[in-house]
């Protein structure tokens, strides 16, 4: 099984098929998923129609027809209740012959990161306290935030494929978006999905 991958930043390019790759693995072990080089198009581009419509296009021939494809973004000062399912229409009237997902992260993909923060002690420079913030999806600038803990900075290219790497899924699943991630890679994969665990009070 193919899946395409259709992201906008440096660092996802790198980063979502190793993410991708290992919920694979922990939600269909048994399945062989074969994760092509992402197509990485600008966030000022890939929200608009014609240009989502041609990444669709060209992924869905390289992924063939029992291939999946998965559009990852961050939803930046968008709302992704409402960006998500129009770039899934338009996706989905390119290519109505290809199970298509849109997900899209809370202000950013590293909003992840925070909200399974107790998962990266002393990863990349992380303090062996750290703890995650309070509503770590309404981080308006999370790569900040990690930066702000990190001795160096933090770099997109090099830190966001290694935090993917290490992070803890299931804890990761308290944010939205990412819950929303795992139970559309379900559907990819075509199997059931473990129940969410129980948010804290």
């Amino acid at each position: 099984m193919k899946l395409g991958l259709i992201v906008e930043g440096h660092g996802e390019v790198v980063a979502a098929p190793i993410l991708v790759r290992r919920l694979s693995q922990w939600l269909a072990p048994e399945i062989h998923l074969e994760v092509l080089f992402p197509h990485r198009i600008p966030r000022g581009q890939l929200v608009k129609e014609d240009e989502l419509r041609r990444a669709i296009e060209l992924t869905a021939r390289k992924v063939g027809d029992e291939g999946r494809i998965l559009v990852l973004l961050d939803a930046d000062k968008d709302l992704p209740c409402a960006l998500g399912p129009r770039l899934l229409d338009w996706a989905r009237a390119q290519r109505a012959n290809r199970l298509i997902s849109v997900v899209v992260a809370q202000c950013e993909y590293e909003a992840w990161f925070l909200t399974a923060a107790e998962s990266l002690h002393g990863q990349r420079g992380l303090p062996a306290n750290l703890g995650a913030p309070s509503q770590p999806e309404r981080i308006r600038d999370a790569k900040g935030w990690l930066g702000n803990h990190m001795p160096s900075g933090y770099s997109e290219t090099i830190d966001q494929p290694a935090l993917t790497s290490v992070f803890n899924l299931e804890a990761a699943r308290r944010a939205d978006s990412f819950d929303k991630l795992v139970r559309d890679m379900g559907m990819l994969l075509g199997v059931s999905v473990p129940p969410r665990p129980q948010q804290q009070p």
